[in-house]
Order: structure tokens, then C-alpha cells, then sequence
């Protein structure tokens, strides 16, 4: 099979496409891909790493403003540059199907691959789609989804199905005992796991600064936080600033490149509500904090994690009322309180999708055929 993958601005997009690389490598290891991203994303970067030898591409584009600008009329100009050129190099590469996990770059990717009549997926990882891929429904041949009953939210779709997010099936097989060998840590400690996201999050950098100096009050819980690059050195030095030399139950890095790993031996995670996230905790039986990000579109990761917090496998707890003191005080809880993060780790597990890269790939072959 002859893929292009496209995808791009966070992890959140990357990743799945990625998984879907590693799924159908395993169905059909003769299969080519190409993958599709922005020059300003993260995508190029995170491709190379896990993939040195998977050829990448690079188109401009960026979003729509929501209100009236002048900006629209130069991303219009855009987007008809991007669809050009990808339309190039979709005749060059010959893709049997061309698939889409989110972010502007799908649009002029998915769009050019529809007009030259080549089989299309996209892939929608949020409980509340985006504007790219609302806008792309009505020209895939198939709309995936994460979420069961995320299907009535694209009414022109010729196909929708559920899927699952395909990143849950990487992180489903991982192993925990890689992860905890990375951190210098034993098969039976208990580790809580607080990243804000691909890029960091400085809202929840801020709140780990001030819980630092209560880790003492956590018996027998190792910690690692994430900070995000752009935050690392800033961070580090006002935690440093607040407790003195680092306990060794506290570890902070700037990036996980071993996540899968690293979340297959975590008792508690705290994070943002990202739709690839929550695929990764909930294929895995993760109990989560969620700290959803109020700057997204639609306000999707809060959409996200209500559903979680509805079925009792997250704490929802809103960015506005984040402080040190109170996410101390919900990781004690939960890390104190054995029964309650068993519940929360069946809760979450129930909710989660293994298969999701496989449904994905069916979905793709019968595309093809």
C-alpha cells in the first residue's frame, strides 16, 4: 500500500499518523509512505526522530481567524498554494489513499487528494471536531472518530466510523519495565506522571513550582515533570529556587521521547485534555487529573475531558482554579486512596480502544479495494 500521512502543528496530530505508519508497515511491509506537514510545527522534527528515513514535505498554511480579517484573505491565498503543491507531489508519489489526523495542513492535503480522485480518511480525535476536518467531511471518503457518538457531528460525511484514536494502540503493548529502567526506578513504585502537553503547558509549570515543596507528604510516590523545551530552564531553576537540591523522588525533563514506556508504568497521570492523550491513558488503565487548555478551539479539551470525568475515570480540575496547593491536594487523594485509583483505573480502561490502529487500517483496505 502506498500511503501519504499528513498531519501536523502538535504531537496530538503527529503521533496518530504515525501509529497508522506502524500498523500498516505491520499488515504490509512492502507498503511507501509519504508524510505531508508544515515547516513550523512540530511534525518535522518528531518524524525524523522516531523515523529517520520516512520522507517528509512541506506546504504553507495557517488557520482562519474566527472573525473578519485580512488575515483570511492571505490564508485563502495560501491554502490555493498548498493545494497546488500538494497536488504535486501526490501525482509524483501515486498514493493508493492519502490519510489526515488534524491540523491546517490536512486541508489543502485532503482537499487535493479528493479532486484527483484518490481515497481519502480522516481522522478526528476530539469530542468537539475542528474546523479542518468539519470543512474536509464533506470531501473524505471516510471521517474516523475517537469518541462513540462523535459521528452525528459530521452530517455530510459520505462514511463516518468509529475507530478510536490510533495512538492507543502503540502505548496498549508498551513496556512498563523500559520505562521504569529509564527513570532509575524498581518494578512496584508508584509514579505520577505531570506533563502539560507536546509543548509544555506554563499554567501547570506554575502549579508544580508551588507543589514541590509538599512532595514530602507523599510516602513512597516518585514524581516526574514534564516541563515542556521552551520551559525547561526557567522551570528547573525556580523549582530548584523553592526547594534547594532536587529530592530524588522528584525528576523533571524536558520532553519524553520514550512516552509509550514511560505511561505503561504511571499510577497517576496529570495532563491537559488532548485527544491523543486520552487515548494513551485510557487504552492503558491511567487514572488522570485533566487540566483542559481554555485556548482552543470550540473549548474541545474540556469537551474532552468531561467525558472522563463523567465516567469516573478522570478528575476534572479547570486551569482557573489551579494552584500548587490544590493539585497537591487531588494527587494525595487519589495516590492515598488505593480503592479509589483501582476504580478510576477500570473506569479509564473500559473507555479505552487497543484496536484503534487496526479498525483504522481496515478501514483504509477497504478504501483501497
Amino acid at each position: 500500500m502506498r500511503v501519504v500521512l499528513s498531519g501536523g502543528g502538535t504531537g496530538g496530530h503527529v503521533y496518530p499518523a504515525l501509529s497508522v505508519l506502524e500498523e500498516v508497515s505491520r499488515e504490509e511491509p512492502d507498503s511507501r509512505f509519504l508524510y505531508i506537514g508544515t515547516a513550523s510545527g512540530l511534525e518535522r522534527g518528531i518524524v525524523a526522530k522516531a523515523h529517520p528515513d520516512l520522507r517528509f514535505e512541506a506546504v504553507d498554511i495557517s488557520g482562519f481567524k474566527r472573525k473578519v480579517s485580512l488575515d483570511n484573505v492571505r490564508t485563502v491565498m495560501r491554502f490555493l498554494k498548498a493545494v497546488s503543491r500538494s497536488g504535486g507531489l501526490l501525482k509524483d508519489f501515486r498514493p493508493d489513499i492519502v490519510v489526515g489526523t488534524g491540523g491546517y495542513v490536512c486541508g489543502p492535503v485532503v482537499y487535493a487528494a479528493a479532486k484527483q480522485g484518490i481515497p481519502t480518511l480522516i481522522h478526528e480525535q476530539n469530542a468537539v471536531p475542528g474546523l479542518t476536518n468539519k470543512f474536509l467531511s464533506r470531501y473524505a471518503d471516510t471521517v474516523a472518530v475517537s469518541f462513540r457518538g462523535s459521528e452525528a457531528h459530521f452530517p455530510a460525511a459520505r462514511h463516518a466510523v468509529y475507530t478510536g484514536n490510533p495512538r492507543a494502540t502503540t502505548v496498549a503493548y508498551a513496556d512498563s519495565g523500559s520505562g521504569l529502567r529509564s527513570l532509575n526506578l524498581k518494578k512496584g513504585d508508584k509514579l505520577v506522571l505531570v506533563v502539560g502537553g507536546s509543548r509544555g503547558a506554563k499554567a501547570i509549570n506554575q502549579a508544580m513550582i508551588g507543589l514541590a515543596p509538599r512532595l514530602s507528604r507523599l510516602p513512597g510516590v516518585h514524581v516526574l515533570f514534564v516541563t515542556g523545551e521552551p520551559y525547561y530552564e526557567e522551570t528547573l531553576a525556580a523549582v530548584r529556587e523553592a526547594v534547594g537540591p532536587l529530592p530524588e523522588k522528584l525528576k523533571i525533563k524536558p520532553y519524553l521521547h520514550n512516552m509509550p514506556e514511560v505511561l505503561a508504568a504511571t499510577s497517576l497521570i496529570v495532563n491537559r485534555a488532548g485527544a491523543s492523550f486520552l487515548a494513551e491513558i485510557t487504552a492503558l488503565g491511567i487514572p488522570s487529573i485533566l487540566i483542559p487548555s481554555p485556548n482552543v478551539t470550540n473549548n474541545h479539551q474540556e469537551a474532552n475531558a468531561r467525558r472522563l470525568e463523567k465516567e469516573e475515570a478522570a478528575v476534572l480540575l479547570p486551569e482557573k482554579e489551579l494552584s500548587g496547593e490544590r493539585l497537591f491536594r487531588e494527587i494525595e487523594e487519589i495516590m492515598g486512596n488505593p480503592a479509589r485509583r483501582r476504580r478510576m483505573a477500570e473506569n479509564s480502561r473500559r473507555m479505552g480502544e487497543s484496536e484503534s490502529a487496526s479498525l483504522v487500517y481496515r478501514e483504509m483496505a477497504r478504501l483501497v479495494r
